[in-house]
């Protein structure tokens, strides 16, 4: 007996869609024109996140260094945190989870690099720790939250909130930031040629 899930698939969408509609779009505006600057400096972006934000996190590095590539003849340079397993799981181990991204980044920040941590919650300690950490050495801090936007919106210099409790749906969206700002700037490049 096949199962009838149309009431619930127009739901999920219906109310991904109220979302994305209450989007700050200065705020994206700004994201957006904060990775051309840093870019333009020759800045490093550094990106972390945990379980789905982690995939995020990666998926940004993946589309900005190979899918855009450049902007002005500046090439991106996206660094995710979380991508390398031998690095997480020794600082695990040896030191603290909690410090998996923080310890990554020290004595490594230079004067025009950024990070950027994503957390459905928010509240995600390694993730926090690694703002800290950058904020401490005077770095410009983003993240991408959701739920109630937790510690990091109130720490990040700048942020991108999901106001949903829903972690499939801030999910969603903090992807589809990844592939708006894509294509974004490769309509520039396109229009800038």
């Amino acid at each position: 007996m096949a199962y009838s899930f149309h009431d619930d698939i127009k739901s999920y969408l219906e109310l991904e869609k109220t979302i994305l509609d209450s989007l700050n779009i200065g705020d994206i505006d700004r994201f957006i024109n904060i990775l051309i600057d840093t870019t333009k400096k020759g800045g490093i972006i550094y990106i972390c996140g945990n379980g789905g934000s982690a995939s995020t996190a990666s998926h940004f590095m993946n589309d900005f260094n190979k899918g855009v590539g450049t902007i002005d003849n500046h090439p991106f340079k996206f660094m995710c945190l979380s991508d390398n397993v031998a690095t997480i799981t020794a600082i695990a181990n040896d030191i603290s989870y909690d410090e998996i991204y923080s310890y990554q980044l020290k004595d490594r920040l230079g004067p025009n690099d950024i990070v950027i941590g994503i957390s459905g919650s928010g509240n995600s300690d390694n993730v926090i720790n690694a703002l800290m950490y950058a904020k401490s050495c005077g770095n410009t801090t983003i993240s991408l939250v959701g739920y109630t936007g937790g510690v990091l919106k109130q720490l990040s210099d700048y942020y991108i909130h999901i106001p949903i409790e829903n972690m499939q749906i801030v999910e969603d969206i903090h992807l589809i930031l990844d592939h708006l700002s894509m294509y974004i700037l490769n309509q520039y490049n396109e229009r800038t040629k």
